[in-house]
This record gives structure tokens, C-alpha cells and sequence, in this order.
């Protein structure tokens, strides 16, 4: 059959064609033509419905006003309990759906990010001048060059040194060890390192030049001497960084900031080593996100006894966390709304139902299961959405897998005062109650349960909440004005 479309109901009803005919027109399509009248004559009519705008009902047969057919009948026993919805295994197997199980197993979390490497900033050396004096000679060095430990920088004059040690000289002749040591102090306090001290008690003649040397290996960051300067006491002289470790830095998305822990081991891979894998650890999560990228920034120490690794590299990171058992199914078999996240669970006998499931972490395929499932519970992991788009056709709701009660009825509110307490009641004057069209009044209300009238008074404003019973008005809410008991 062909049927003519109107222009219309196409644009209306087009997302919901493939759920239809893919499902129920199988269906009908699998039963001999007569069988279905037969069948059919027999099941009690809910209400008829167009296809392609199946949120409309309507109360009775006749033509569909968005196209140009027939309306179809919805029979009583097409959708279940009002919940779940019956498919021909049959037709279930030809549309090549699967199923899988809701397990509870460990589950691994892998975050992949871009680092860059920087400077160890606790391994720095900083050199400056002991004494005021004068830079005669500067080594051929710059900043950024690579130095040893104990690499000469820069050639010091210091005078004041010199008069100390000919002081010293002068005073070992004349064999007096309480001048001897103080002039031995004088020399320190001007700033003489030991080495040199050490040297003027070996030889006979003063030293007049300081080599200033590096402290450690590592890259020059910065050499603040030429030659001729003149340079106070503590100048700066130069600052070093070293190189047995460095660090990388990595920009973490905060919303995947559950993954890290201090002291995590990691891998890094750099481009300007492929096919090799550096192990670290997590040193430091620092304290402050990045407001632009809404990342997190986080400190992995790498060891670099060789020296290859220089800052300014850049490395892609693996970092994995192996969590707690939690309920686990495949990722495939969850079905995104935007607004909701669902899943088919099949109850036997080709029945299925839509269940709303609250979803934590995703890795290897497997997303996590919060709230709603069950372990060992079956669920459709391939041609949900077919099922989907026919659980809206029939108007299914969805539910959180737990038994659904009645809900609760409406209260009506208003105003009064209490004229008297009475045991299981209250004397209200109150106001008009305009919900139900009822005006204000003094009258007795029983109440639901006697804890709401513990802190209540003779004479309190208050604001109740009732509901219709067999006894009449209940009192079900109690609400001072000005704070609620």
C-alpha cells in the first residue's frame, strides 16, 4: 500500500518513521492478514492515533487529519503494563539485536594529555658576589649554555681579601695563635670561601683573585657579569639550573580531575624519542585551575640522569587509575537524550522496558552505572534506538528501576489562626482555601500525625496544607509564618 503524504505531516512526523515501521509494521507484517483481523477484533481499543503525530489521540476511527490514511487503533494490550512493551522474538532476532549483562567488575580510568617539560625549580643554584670587587675576566660562556659542576664563570679582584691575608701572613711569623685566629676569623667574615683559606695556610703568598665557579651541572639561566663591572657585596653573579630531573606539566580537564592522586605512576612518550616510554610520578597537583581551558595543571617529576630530556619538550601523557568493583555495561548499550540518559532492560518473554540510569565514568567501552540497574540485569546493547523510537510512539515512560507509587495528592493551601488545640485536631481560623473555591471559615481540621502540632500555640499564624479524605479536610502541612515545624 502507498500512501500520499502530505507535506505537512512529513516535516511533523519524519523522525518517527523508522521506529514505526521498523518494529510494529514488522510485527503486523509477520501475522497472515486474517489473523490479524481476528486477533484484533478480539482486544479492547484504547484510543486511534496517525502514525506520523502520535502524540494526538483521538476518541474515535476515521481519516487522519495530517495524512492522507486511515487512523490506526491502539489496542490494550500493545504496550504492556503502561511501562514496558512486548516485540516478537522473532522479529528481534532478524534485526540483529543484542543484549548484554550489567557486571560488577574494577574499573580503569585512562586520561591521555599534552605536557610540556620545564625546569626543576628545587634544584637552582644561585651565585653572588661574597665581597664588593671587580670582574677582570668573564669566561666564554652565555646564557642557556650547558655547564659541569665546578666550570670556572667569571675571574673576581677582591681587595678586601687582600688585606686580610697579609694580615694573616704577617701574624704567623710572630707565633701568636690568638692573633693567628683572629685574623683567620677576619678573613672568613670578608667573605673568603674555605678552599681558599685553606690554600693561603698551604703557600706563603696572598690570593688576590677569586675564580667564581658553578656549584652544579646544569644550564646557565642567567650570567650577570661583564668584564670591568664593579659589584657590591651579594650581587648577583649568575643562576643555575640543574638537570638530574626535570619536570612535566600537564593540562588535565577538571572534569577528569577524579582520575589523579598523588603519587601516581604515569607514562610519557616524546616525539624526540619514539617508540620509548618514560615512567614517572605524580609529584603535585597544583592548587589553581586554568580559568580559559578549565584544565588542571599537574607536576610529574621524570629523572634525567643522561641529560637527553631539556625543557621546551613536549610529551603526550597515559594516566591510569584502577577504582574500586562497580557496576559496569557496555557503553554502546546507553542512549543519550540530552536531557536524560536511558537504557532498554528485557524482562522475558520479548518484553522491554525504558529505564532512566544515572552514568559515572567512561573507559575501555564500559561506562559506570550509578543509579538505576542492577547486577546481572540484561539490557539491549545493539538496536536500542529502534526500541526507543517505538517506546515513544506508545507513549512509554520512563522510570528509575524501582517500583512506581501513586503520587502523592495535591494539598490546598491557605491562612488562619489557631483558636485551639485538640488532641488528634485544630480550630483554625482560616481564610479562603481558593483551590477549592471554599471561603475562610472557623472550623475543626483532624490532622495526619500529632508531631505537627509539637511548638504550636493558641493564638500562631500559620499556613496549612490540606488534603481531601473520607474524613473530610486532613491537615497533612503545618507551616508558622515565619518558620516551618
Amino acid at each position: 500500500m502507498i500512501f500520499k503524504i502530505k507535506r505537512r505531516a512529513l516535516l511533523i512526523g519524519w523522525p518517527r518513521v523508522l521506529g514505526f515501521t521498523g518494529l510494529v509494521g514488522l510485527s503486523l507484517a509477520t501475522l497472515p492478514a486474517h489473523a490479524q483481523a481476528d486477533e484484533q477484533q478480539d482486544k479492547e481499543v484504547l484510543y486511534w492515533y496517525d502514525p506520523m503525530y502520535p502524540q494526538q489521540r483521538f476518541d474515535e476511527p476515521g481519516p487522519s487529519p495530517f495524512m492522507d490514511m486511515d487512523l490506526v487503533p491502539r489496542y490494550a494490550d500493545e504496550g504492556g503494563d503502561g511501562a514496558s512493551m512486548s516485540i516478537d522474538p522473532g522479529i528481534m532476532q532478524n534485526l540483529g539485536m543484542r543484549v548484554a549483562t550489567v557486571t560488577r567488575e574494577s574499573v580503569s580510568e585512562i586520561v591521555t594529555a599534552a605536557g610540556i617539560l620545564t625546569f626543576d625549580e628545587r634544584d637552582v643554584a644561585i651565585v653572588q658576589a661574597r665581597s664588593g670587587g671587580f670582574v677582570e675576566r668573564v669566561y666564554g660562556l652565555a646564557p642557556e649554555d650547558v655547564v659541569e659542576k665546578g666550570a670556572p664563570l667569571a675571574d673576581f679582584l677582591v681587595p678586601a681579601w687582600v688585606a686580610a691575608q697579609e694580615e694573616y701572613l704577617a701574624l704567623r711569623s710572630l707565633d701568636e695563635p690568638q692573633l693567628l685566629e683572629a685574623a683567620h676569623q677576619r678573613m672568613r667574615l670578608a667573605g673568603m670561601p674555605a678552599e681558599y683559606i685553606t690554600q693561603l695556610e698551604r703557600g706563603a703568598k696572598a690570593i688576590s683573585v677569586w675564580t667564581v665557579s658553578s656549584p652544579i651541572s646544569g644550564v646557565l639561566r642567567t650570567l650577570e657579569v661583564r668584564e670591568g663591572m664593579t659589584l657590591p657585596a651579594g650581587a648577583p653573579l649568575a643562576r643555575i639550573n640543574g638537570l638530574e630531573t626535570v619536570w612535566l606539566e600537564v593540562a588535565v580537564p577538571e572534569s577528569q580531575m577524579s582520575v589523579l592522586a598523588m603519587g601516581q605512576p604515569v607514562e610519557a612518550r616524546l616525539p624526540a624519542f619514539p617508540g620509548e616510554a618514560l615512567q614517572g610520578t605524580i609529584e603535585t597537583i597544583l592548587s589553581e585551575a586554568n580559568l580559559d581551558s578549565r584544565t588542571v595543571r599537574v607536576r610529574i617529576e621524570l629523572p634525567n640522569p643522561e641529560q637527553r630530556l631539556r625543557p621546551g619538550m613536549t610529551a603526550e601523557v597515559t594516566l591510569t587509575r584502577s577504582d574500586e568493583m562497580a557496576l559496569v555495561l557496555p557503553t554502546e548499550a546507553v542512549i543519550r537524550t540530552g536531557r536524560r540518559t536511558l537504557v532498554m532492560v528485557t524482562e522475558g518473554e520479548g518484553k522491554y522496558r525504558p529505564i532512566e540510569v544515572r552514568t559515572g565514568r567512561e573507559a575501555g567501552g564500559k561506562t559506570e552505572v550509578l543509579e538505576g540497574l542492577e547486577e546481572n540485569q540484561q539490557v539491549v546493547a545493539s538496536g536500542q534506538f529502534l526500541l526507543d523510537s517505538e517506546a515513544s510512539l506508545r507513549g512509554l515512560t520512563t522510570q528509575m528501576n524501582q517500583p512506581v507509587s501513586a503520587p502523592e495528592p495535591a494539598l490546598h493551601e491557605a491562612e488562619g489562626t489557631i483558636i485551639t488545640l485538640e488532641e488528634g485536631a485544630i480550630v483554625l481560623s482560616h481564610g479562603p482555601f481558593k483551590t477549592l473555591n471554599m471561603p475562610g471559615m472557623t472550623m475543626s481540621f483532624p490532622i495526619a500525625e500529632e508531631s505537627l502540632l509539637q511548638d504550636l500555640a493558641q493564638d500562631d499564624r500559620v499556613r496549612v496544607g490540606v488534603s481531601e479524605s473520607d474524613e473530610g479536610l486532613v491537615i497533612k502541612r503545618i507551616e508558622k509564618l515565619g518558620g516551618q515545624l
